[in-house]
């Protein structure tokens, strides 16, 4: 019987005569409301001469009130979705057409009691606006019957706040949704004990596993976007031990339009367990070395390029250049920057830094002032078995693109690198440390900027451990981790860019940015998080399995913040190293050197690569000192 119901209200008030219905109903409450008040005046005995003018009366009376009536707009809203808004037009409505019929009534000497225009309006506000809320409640009321026929996903609020209050009030107003909030847990001890939009606030974060028993709890939503990122890490390791599913509504600095609602929950990452709280950058000085210019990003299809690309974006660069070897990546963020930056100067080539003719002509052609260099082979098992390739493309393909902007006179050459260029023990970091060493070299007598910012690992970027784990989990398992105890640096792209293009205000030449990677991350804790994210119990539904650590993987980074020479900056993020640079006649002579048994055996190759870069111990070193 009440779904029936709901569907005979709701086809009346949403359906094809939908204004039809609204504009009977509305005139019946006009007339009833004009009787009313002439009736309540004379103590329900109207005069015979009132009665007399009352169709001519009732038929201004009604015009008025439609006209105003559409005016403020309400027979557009949704009736389903009234609220005081539509009271408060109502109200208006009505003051503002019985002042109307005021003035008419005055101009054609109609006969209208005063006390009249006082009881109209409020009967009009009674029933025209009361009939609109009624409607809400009844419609909320019997769906809420036929949905408690099913079973509704019983909700916890992490978060009394206002990100609370509204995501309660939505899943109040959207009972179809299937969830119902039973419980608010918030850490200020004030609101413990009080309720919001119903809805008790039963305890704090301590009290969220004792209450996800005790209520039933399904799902629980964290609702401080306010919070710091440590403060919400603490909060969804206590969630993640309960078996609920967990949504989060994204921090305020993510949020584009700063805006609040149920369209912007989302499922709890393992990036909300390891981020940090947003980096503060220097806007005003980025902007000043961006906007207006040319620049060129290599490698602008990858994880950290493409990256630097929507950020750059975001500061009127006269053109910006993305330049890539591989057109699916780079045509991928082509598009999104057309569609976010419509009016952005943008040029997408397809070519390879190793290619100096070609690259020499594309410097040519766009007159450039900024050159992010950001291509690179970055996969140490693979540079273990493609040796030449990763000296080709990283170390030779840096001297191209160097050469090229010292010749052509860039403004700022800034290159990204790894915390594996830090005494590596692979040959991918020590293709790195080269390319380091190259770029420092040609900075000396150039009026090129160049500087180099190195950081480790970034949260989801292509081929680290994080979309691995998601493919395997996917796959039912198991996750491979190579070693128990291996430890990595995390963080996420959008800081590592943000620093990134901070270091390079603060560049005047030869510099070597270091970024403060925070706490090193324990793999295997890694895995575990997210297995549990994805809903199963790690061993259990997925096993974890050890396959030993790669040819030129090590157990742990080195701590970069310990590397020698290291100076503060304005930046709390940001540091500076002085390494051992050459001079560019040292550096041409030893690749020289390298370049003649470029075809060689892979251990010629690295026992070379050792003498010129001392600290670089391959692995077949390694291995032979243990034996």
């Amino acid at each position: 019987m009440g779904d029936n119901m709901v569907k005979k209200i709701t086809n009346i008030v949403t359906g094809r005569y939908r204004i039809i219905y609204l504009l009977i109903m509305d005139v019946f409450f006009f007339i009833l409301a004009n009787g009313l008040a002439l009736a309540l005046r004379y103590d329900l005995s109207i005069p015979d001469e009132m009665l007399v003018g009352f169709g001519w009366h009732a038929v201004i009376t009604s015009s008025v009130m439609l006209a105003l009536f559409y005016l403020f707009g309400l027979y557009d809203s949704l009736w389903q979705f009234a609220s005081v808004e539509e009271l408060i037009n109502t109200v208006t409505a009505a003051i503002v057409g019985t002042g109307l019929l005021a003035v008419i009534g005055a101009m054609f000497g109609m006969l209208i009691p005063r006390s009249w225009y006082f009881l109209f309006p409020l009967l009009v506000m009674a029933f025209n606006g009361g009939i609109r809320i009624f409607y809400r409640i009844l419609r909320r009321a019997l769906s809420s019957t036929r949905i408690e026929k099913k079973s509704k996903v019983r909700i916890m609020i992490a978060g009394g706040g206002e990100a609370g209050a509204m995501v309660i009030r939505e899943l109040q107003k959207n009972p179809q949704l299937g969830k119902t909030p039973v419980v608010i847990v918030d850490d200020d001890v004030t609101k413990k004990g009080k309720r919001l939009y119903g809805i008790p606030i039963r305890g704090n974060r301590n009290d969220i596993a004792s209450l996800v028993q005790k209520m039933s709890v399904d799902e629980i939503i964290i609702a401080i976007p306010t919070a710091t990122k440590k403060t919400v890490q603490e909060v969804l390791h206590i969630c993640k031990e309960t078996s609920c599913k967990l949504q989060i509504l994204p921090a305020l600095y993510q949020l584009i339009d700063g805006r609040i609602s149920l369209k912007k929950l989302r499922d709890v990452d393992v990036v909300d367990l390891l981020g940090r709280d947003p980096v503060a950058w220097d806007v005003e000085h980025i902007r000043a070395y961006l906007t207006g210019k040319n620049v060129l990003v290599t490698g602008g299809g990858g994880s950290i390029g493409s990256e630097l690309c929507r950020q750059i974006a975001a500061f009127r660069p006269a053109s910006l250049v993305v330049l890539d070897i591989y057109e699916n990546n780079v045509y991928e963020i082509g598009l999104e920057l057309e569609r976010r930056y419509p009016n952005l100067n943008l040029h997408i080539e397809i070519g390879s830094v190793c290619d100096e003719r070609g690259m020499a002509n594309l410097f040519g052609r766009y007159q450039l002032d900024v050159v992010f260099h950001a291509a690179a082979h970055k996969h140490v098992p693979l540079m273990e078995s493609n040796i030449r390739e990763a000296l080709l493309n990283n170390v030779w393909g840096t001297m191209k693109i160097a050469r090229l902007s010292k010749a052509f006179d860039v403004d700022k050459f800034i290159m990204i690198s790894t915390d594996k260029a830090v005494n590596p023990t692979n040959v991918m970091g020590a293709s790195k440390r080269l390319a380091e060493m190259i770029i420092q070299g040609f900075n000396k007598n150039a009026l090129t900027e160049f500087v180099a910012v190195r950081f480790g690992n970034v949260l989801g970027s292509n081929g680290s451990v994080i979309p691995l784990f998601r493919r395997q989990i996917a796959q039912g398992g198991p996750v491979t981790v190579t070693h128990p105890e291996v430890v990595r640096y995390f963080m996420t792209v959008q800081e590592a860019v943000q620093l990134v293009l901070e270091s390079g205000t603060m560049a005047h030449g030869g510099e070597m940015f270091v970024l403060d990677m925070g706490e090193p991350v324990k793999i295997l804790k890694l895995a575990e998080d997210l297995i549990e994210l994805s809903g199963y119990e790690p061993y259990d539904d997925i096993d974890i399995v050890f396959i030993g650590l790669r040819p030129g993987e090590k157990l742990y980074e080195e701590l970069l913040l310990e590397e020698e020479g290291l100076e503060r900056t304005r930046n709390e993020k940001i540091f500076i190293g002085k390494p051992f640079v050459e001079t560019e006649l040292q550096m041409q002579e030893n690749l020289d050197r390298l370049q003649k048994v470029l075809d060689s055996d892979d251990i010629v190759i690295k026992d070379v690569l050792h003498s010129i870069l001392k600290t670089y111990e391959p692995y077949h070193l390694e291995k032979t000192e243990n034996a």
